[in-house]
């Protein structure tokens, strides 16, 4: 595969950008009633938190005075490497912003246990504004039927657990997972299938492990870098290492 360099700078440049501006957008996002599902966030796997908890609120995670550095610089790495994945092509805009939003989510996902509707809503609405476009342009429907389907796909896969025992997953966590069921179905059915499961095998194993080492406590932790995580491996591998569904 031969690399355009135009398009990694371009994509690390955007991501990183988007995500240094970004803790001001959450600085202005009221914070919810603790652990209620309401229409603002919700916590992400685990048990009931307790009733005084000591997360940060959505102003002082803004307020931290190296966090735009460290959200860009994180973004950068993902935004580059989804520049050289797709070169100079439409999904580059969508994944530019996917990249740069999900680093800001992953944080406040790992800091709170939160997963902010006015920052997950805004994005969707932006992701699907540029997949009509890209539909107008190329007049091709079959990346927008596969979108449509992996948006459904990955709201029920997420919605299913989160309705047989709400303790197993927030609904912040089904909310997100609809914005990245579209833009992996958008990409392939391989991405699609390996970016749904690889947040359950990563959050069950990587999450298992801080948890033995006592990073995280035992008895929750936040799903949504997963679920980033496992939508930038889906989209990067799906294709090798599941080379039929690529075909």
């Amino acid at each position: 595969m031969v690399v355009e360099v135009g398009a990694v700078l371009v994509g690390a440049t955007a991501a990183a950008a988007l995500a240094a501006v970004l803790p001001a957008a959450l600085a202005r996002v009221p914070d919810p009633p603790p652990y209620e599902d309401d229409d603002e966030a919700d916590v992400g796997i685990g048990a009931a938190a307790p009733d005084a908890p000591t997360y940060p609120t959505f102003g002082e995670l803004a307020a931290a005075p190296a966090l735009p550095f460290g959200l860009a610089v994180v973004a950068a790495l993902a935004g580059g490497l989804l520049g050289a994945h797709t070169g100079w092509a439409w999904p580059l805009a969508w994944l530019v912003v996917l990249a740069g939003v999900g680093t800001l989510l992953s944080w406040v996902d790992l800091r709170t246990y939160l997963l902010p509707t006015r920052i997950i809503y805004p994005t969707y609405a932006v992701v699907a504004l540029l997949m009509a476009t890209a539909w107008l342009v190329e007049g091709d429907g079959a990346p927008v039927r596969r979108a449509a389907v992996g948006l459904a796909v990955a709201l029920f896969c997420y919605w299913l657990p989160w309705r047989i025992n709400a303790s197993w997953m927030g609904f912040g966590d089904v909310r997100l997972s609809g914005l990245l069921g579209a833009v992996l179905g958008w990409a392939g059915w391989a991405e699609l299938a390996l970016g749904l499961y690889l947040p359950f095998l990563l959050g069950g194993v990587v999450g298992g492990l801080l948890m033995l080492l006592r990073v995280l406590g035992r008895s929750s932790y936040p799903l949504g870098p997963f679920m980033f995580l496992g939508t930038l491996l889906g989209l990067l591998l799906g294709p090798s290492v599941l080379p039929g569904l690529a075909a």
